[in-house]
């Protein structure tokens, strides 16, 4: 990255977007300190206190959960020591006079600590913790003692509980379920802290943000308003550049197409001129590029039975830890299904049942005729051989398979060339995620099982996979926290908790709305107000310069001629009033046409500029209207130029006769 400037005030809400290796986490880290930027500077006004959530935690301390959230708080460590400190030494001292020093230090600090409570309670720890998904029973808990995905949870509900003035998260929901990322949503929703989000989530990012900072093409920019908001800001910006682009390729065509037909023509001279010179000042628009993105689709899945999968009576424990009891599931050919509920149902255990890789204690699976599984899991990435390169871990799930075919679907994930050759150690976790669904893709399957497809994808590819699942002809089944993606693929929904299953045959913001009313005030709204837009546009196009007053037929200066007789004289003044009545309505026709063209033209000028004006998409007439106008006048110019070419064409051929 390079060239990266921008301004954070109390209580913004930025949206960093990009795709992946664009470098949104390294612009954290620099934020965080973690990394030092090789040029610039980064500044933040005095105190500001920051929190920092990165992807992937190192080490974790043997605390107590509730203790190392409570510990988040700068200082309160410090306060709780310093009054054992004083009143050990108060029950100790003999000394009148030290003792009431202590005494008064007991005050002190206890009003300190008072203040604490009164902002930054156990209440509102334990508050935090329940909402991400955790129990009573965890608060003891040592934090080494929970999995990764848990242990950030515990990092983030530290985070949220000291209520840092910047908060710094990069995709704070990968490890949680639905339901919190849907109390997450709503309790940074009440916040006022400023903060910067990563988010693969478009529903999560477009309900949390009011300003989009993008990694683009063209190098960074700011857009005002909420991730749908930048999406509508950067195809208006293309429309308007489009435009400008074609208008300014339309001048100089017009401009070359004279200079061919007039450059030997001594009567144009000074017109010739005037076009050479409105060439050169022509500049390209540089229109909008777009980033390459993942393009795929699933092969042709096979025809499998009506019946795809039947489980009856599963029953799945670890150890006393009974996960699910007595399910009896049925999956129909065609079916798309949304998995739910919160971490520990069993949703992840459920799936690799489905998938062969797991044992119930009780209970079948059956499949159906001519069923083909595929299975991607959660940490699938995980899973990878980082010793093979990309084409080797890709084509060893279809051995089979040609290596240009393997090349080929390999290039639609958007490995191409020598890039197929890299390790799979090296590559970032969203690169390993595009492998993993690589592999997925040249393994021919008509019944997919998936669990958090979309985790380390960023929003481009996301959607992408999405509409590759949509028009896949087969048979889905997936885990997904992505309330967005999961409700635009799924038609049905499987929701498990308390060791149960209800199978609902709606999507999932239908399930929500009949069966988790107290959910659905947290969920991301379906539609979303688009803020008021403030892009500037890569490039602004130049004003056009009008096309130069026309030709009257002046000729250039002759040299005097010899003195003729008054009859010659009256010859020449009755065929030179001919020749004037001719060709005066030729050459008012003529200046009449310049004269629209250059009052076009100067209003193309002055849309333009209104165009580039981010202000003008707050008022959403005014940019329609504007727009229509500018696409009119396009067409309006095009036709007038084709009549002034025609014009002058008479008016030459009139001269010449």
């Amino acid at each position: 990255m390079s060239g990266v400037c921008f301004l954070i005030g109390e209580g913004d809400r930025l949206g960093l977007i990009g795709p992946n290796g664009s470098g949104k986490t390294t612009l954290l880290r620099m934020l965080n300190g973690t990394d030092r930027p090789d040029t610039g500077t980064i500044s933040f006004a005095k105190h500001v206190r920051l929190g920092y959530l990165p992807q992937d935690i190192a080490e974790v301390s043997d605390a107590p959960l509730l203790a190392s959230v409570l510990s988040a708080v700068p200082g309160r460590l410090d306060i709780e020591e310093r009054l054992e400190e004083a009143q050990c030494a108060l029950e100790t001292s003999h000394d009148s006079a030290e003792q009431m020093r202590l005494a008064q230090s007991l005050a002190d600090l206890s009003e300190h600590l008072a203040h604490f409570e009164a902002h930054y309670s156990q209440h509102q720890a334990e508050r935090i913790l329940h909402g991400l998904g955790f129990r009573n029973s965890d608060f003891e808990r040592p934090l080494s003692t929970f999995s990764g995905g848990w242990r950030m949870r515990a990092v983030l509900g530290g985070l949220l509980f000291a209520d840092p003035d910047l908060l710094l998260l990069d995709e704070p929901t990968n490890h949680l379920d639905l339901p919190s990322v849907m109390w997450l949503a709503g309790f940074l929703r009440e916040s006022h802290q400023a903060l910067i989000l990563i988010s693969h989530d478009k529903s999560f990012l477009n309900r949390q943000v009011d300003r989009v900072l993008s990694f683009e093409p063209e190098g960074f920019r700011t857009y005002r308003g909420n991730y749908d908001s930048y999406l509508q800001q950067r195809d208006q910006e293309k429309v308007t550049l489009m435009a400008a682009s074609r208008n300014v390729e339309r001048e100089k065509r017009q401009a070359e197409a004279f200079i061919r037909r007039f450059r030997a023509k001594a009567t144009k001279a000074r017109q010739v001129q005037s076009r050479i010179r409105k060439l050169e000042k022509l500049d390209d628009v540089v229109t909008l590029q777009e980033f390459d993105t993942v393009s795929f689709r699933f092969p042709p899945a096979a025809r499998s039975g009506d019946e795809v999968v039947r489980a009856e009576h599963l029953t799945k424990r670890y150890g006393s830890n009974t996960v699910f009891t007595d399910l009896d599931l049925y999956v129909r050919r065609g079916d798309r299904i949304v998995v739910t509920g919160v971490n520990g149902a069993g949703k992840t255990t459920l799936l690799r049942i489905l998938a062969g890789e797991l044992r119930a204690e009780e209970g079948s699976v059956r499949y159906g005729a001519g069923v083909e599984v595929a299975y991607y899991a959660q940490h699938q990435t995980e899973a990878l051989n980082l010793t093979h390169t990309i084409l080797e871990e890709v084509w060893a799930a279809a051995p089979r398979l040609s290596q240009s075919f393997i090349r080929s679907a390999l290039g639609a994930f958007l490995f191409s060339g020598d890039a197929v050759d890299k390790p799979i150690q090296v590559l970032s976790g969203g690169e390993k995620a595009r492998v993993a669904l690589a592999r997925l893709l040249v393994h021919p399957a008509n019944l997919l099982l998936m669990d958090e497809p979309t985790n380390h994808l960023d929003i481009a590819s996301c959607e992408a996979l999405q509409e590759a699942l949509a028009a896949f002809d087969g048979t889905i089944v997936f885990v997904s926290h992505n309330f967005g993606f999961a409700t635009a693929l799924a038609t049905s929904t499987w929701a498990m908790g308390d060791g149960g299953l209800e199978a609902y045959p709606g999507r999932l913001d239908e399930y929500l709305r009949a069966r988790a009313p107290e959910l659905l005030g947290l969920a991301p709204a379906t539609t979303t107000a688009a803020a008021t837009p403030a892009a500037t546009p890569a490039t602004s196009a130049k004003p056009a310069p009008s096309i130069p007053a026309a030709s009257t037929g002046a000729r250039a200066p002759k040299r005097p001629e010899p003195p003729r007789s008054k009859d010659q004289r009256r010859v020449d003044a009755e065929a030179l009033r001919v020749r004037n009545t001719r060709l005066k309505p030729l050459r008012e026709r003529a200046i009449e046409l310049e004269g629209r063209i250059a009052g076009l033209e100067k209003q193309q000028t002055d849309l333009e500029r209104t165009l580039a004006d981010p202000g003008i998409y707050a008022d959403r007439n005014r940019y329609a209207e504007s727009l229509s106008r500018y696409q009119d006048n396009i067409k309006k110019l095009e036709d007038l130029m084709r009549r002034w070419e025609r014009a002058q064409q008479d008016l030459d051929r009139a001269e010449r006769e």
